[in-house]
């Protein structure tokens, strides 16, 4: 950029009535042991989480930590009967559609119905006691119950060898809620985060079309039907049965209780004062769909119906996890995958209602409480449970105050369980299929994916690369390219890290990005560049060429505009959070090649741990300590008097 000598002259002007220059203060040195503790406590513990134990008596600490593992025994000193009112209206409307749920949900991963009703029973209980979110409703979930289902029977045909389908299914639910827990314990749930927001809106979508396309199965009355989940095979199958494998009485089942169910959905989207229509209206469905079975004696003209539901209490099923044999790393693997997407949901979950209420939930707690309640579920007849979206907005919105709303679920789920199962006997499947196409529907955001469009386009790739590779591949595939490009992106910038030229703003000693302010000018004899990235092994050839290539292009500018040369450059540092060996080993070498070009090198505002391995490798006597400035404007001050000397 070409400067005139008025800018030129204004700039020195400017200059001299800077204050005196400031240097980079280097901070206390620390000893090894100081250094680690610092490093894991702001890794594992950046919350602090012994804090509230500090200078208490011994029985004080044991009560808080018993308060720390158990909230209620926190929250439940201050409960009141008004806010069990709004508990107990909560907890009946979220058993109204957690039932119809449980039961197609199980479906899904290829169980009997009594399973997902068992999983709404006991793991709900042991996520009151333990959990820290007053919003959340736990239960099965489609897109686990998805993945599951799809993962087991790749090991096991539940339909040839249901025995060891569901011993493998109770297996996997304990290492899901091992996996669970010890991510809690050990503090690790930063490791969920790598699994971006873009990528799981596309994994979500998708996942919601391969489920509802799986309901065609039941909503037709199709009785051969691919195990395949994409969407090639399922339409294939679908319209290979048009003139023989259809049945109009389901068909008129299915689809008028559909129509029934996404009007009420409607309604309850336009009305929030009546979100309760959506919330009992599949209950109300399976009731009406029931009794017009019955009356009309359609099971005889082949319509399929749930059949008998096994009654009573969750049986004990310790017994029937693999602790050895073949199918012990099987579990493992599935067990692991499953657990890590049911976190997934549930921490995105219980963090956006908490925010609505303005409170805090620890992101760990509920780690230790989730995978506790499907460890203990493994060993009562459940299959892997979390926080339910669906459930957890008509918690919400029908006004529950704590946890308890959870229990409130948990004893109607019992009494269904002893008392009414019977009457689901003539449910026709069709209705359950109804209930899951309309349940998943809401996970399709249009809204995040255009938003995902305008505000990152790599990110559009993740979100579409995890939808497309649900709906034609598989799940596993989908899950996969979700992970794989979240992980490149995260390569991606941090070997690719910004650099960026600054000038100086008019009337201001402040230096910003010329492309962002073009009204920035550079300054005569010396260029700036900022690097946006700590310099680590990764990126730091890539920094030292980038920058390198900066000044040839300037160099070039300059020569043509017969422009005096760049005599400073100036590496502003205050982005960069950490370097390591092989970054001050780039510095090093972009030195030795700024000499050969008579450039001097400066650096600007180094934060602590970097200005501390500078001097550690003695860098700093290599380029001299005079050389590094607090601020841009510092340096600036100090290079221009030296190059009117050159």
């Amino acid at each position: 950029m070409e400067i005139n000598n008025n800018e030129s002259s204004s700039f020195h002007r400017h200059s001299e009535s800077l204050p005196c220059v400031h240097k980079v203060g280097l901070p206390p040195k620390q000893n090894l042991f100081q250094e680690i503790t610092a490093a894991v406590k702001e890794t594992l513990f950046a919350d602090d989480p012994l804090r509230q134990f500090k200078d208490q008596t011994r029985s004080r600490k044991f009560v808080l930590g018993i308060q720390t593992l158990f909230p209620i025994f926190e929250w439940g000193r201050d409960y009141s009967f008004s806010k069990f009112k709004g508990d107990l209206v909560a907890g009946l409307t979220i058993a109204s559609l957690c039932i119809p749920q449980d039961i197609g949900y199980s479906q899904l991963a290829n169980l009997k119905p009594q399973y997902g009703l068992y999983s709404s029973f006991v793991p709900p209980l042991i996520y009151a006691f333990m959990g820290s979110s007053r919003d959340i409703a736990i239960g099965p979930v489609a897109v686990v119950s998805l993945v599951l289902g799809s993962l087991l029977q790749n090991e096991i045909d539940p339909s040839k060898d249901p025995v060891n389908y569901l011993h493998l299914t109770f297996t996997a639910t304990f290492f899901a809620g091992i996996t669970q827990v010890t991510l809690g314990f050990f503090r690790l749930g930063f490791l969920i985060d790598f699994l971006s927001h873009a990528a799981i809106v596309g994994f979500m979508a998708g996942a919601a079309i391969t489920i509802a396309l799986q309901q065609l199965k039941e909503l037709l009355g199709i009785a051969h039907f691919t195990r395949k989940t994409d969407i090639v095979s399922v339409m294939r199958s679908v319209w290979t049965t048009v003139d023989h494998g259809w049945n109009w009485q389901t068909i008129v089942i299915g689809v008028s209780f559909l129509v029934l169910l996404l009007l009420a959905k409607q309604i309850a989207k336009k009305k929030k004062k009546l979100f309760w229509v959506a919330a009992i209206a599949p209950l109300v469905s399976v009731i009406l769909s029931t009794l017009i079975v019955y009356v009309t004696h359609a099971n005889k003209h082949g319509v399929k119906i749930v059949n008998e539901i096994k009654r009573g209490v969750n049986p004990p099923s310790v017994n029937e996890i693999f602790f050895s044999g073949e199918y012990l790393g099987k579990g493992f693997r599935i067990g692991v995958v499953a657990g890590m997407i049911a976190l997934t949901e549930a921490i995105a979950i219980g963090r956006t209602f908490a925010a609505m209420k303005d409170y805090q939930i620890d992101g760990n707690k509920e780690m230790v409480a989730l995978g506790t309640m499907n460890v203990v579920g493994s060993m009562t007849s459940c299959y892997v449970a979390t926080g339910s979206f669906s459930r957890s907005a008509v918690n919400f919105m029908a006004g529950c105050n704590t946890a308890v709303s959870n229990i409130v679920m948990s004893l109607v789920v019992l009494l269904t369980l002893e008392l009414i199962t019977p009457l689901f006997k003539y449910t026709p499947k069709a209705i359950i299929s109804s209930i899951i196409i309309s349940a998943v529907i809401g996970l399709i955001d249009i809204e995040a994916v255009i938003l995902i469009w305008k505000v990152d386009k790599f990110d559009f790739v993740a979100c579409m690369g995890a939808f497309f590779g649900v709906v034609f591949k598989s799940v596993e595939i989908g899950l996969l390219i979700a992970v794989s490009i979240s992980f490149a992106k995260i390569l991606l910038q941090v070997t690719r890290p910004r650099t960026a030229i600054l000038g100086k703003l008019p009337r201001t000693t402040v230096y910003r990005n010329i492309q962002q302010y073009p009204e920035a000018s550079k300054v005569p004899g010396i260029l700036i560049v900022r690097v946006d990235s700590a310099i680590y092994f990764s990126n730091s050839n890539y920094i030292k060429e980038r920058i390198l290539r900066w000044l040839t292009d300037e160099e070039e500018h300059l020569e043509e505009n017969n422009l005096p040369r760049i005599q400073f450059l100036i590496v502003e540092m205050s982005p960069v959070t950490d370097i390591d060996t092989s970054g001050i080993h780039a510095l090093k070498e972009l030195h030795s090649s700024l000499q050969k070009r008579n450039v001097e090198l400066v650096l600007a505002n180094p934060g602590p741990v970097v200005v501390n391995k500078l001097h550690a490798s003695s860098f700093t006597e290599l380029i001299g300590e005079d050389n590094i400035f607090l601020t841009v404007a510092d340096a600036v001050h100090t290079c221009a008097p030296k190059m009117e000397e050159v």
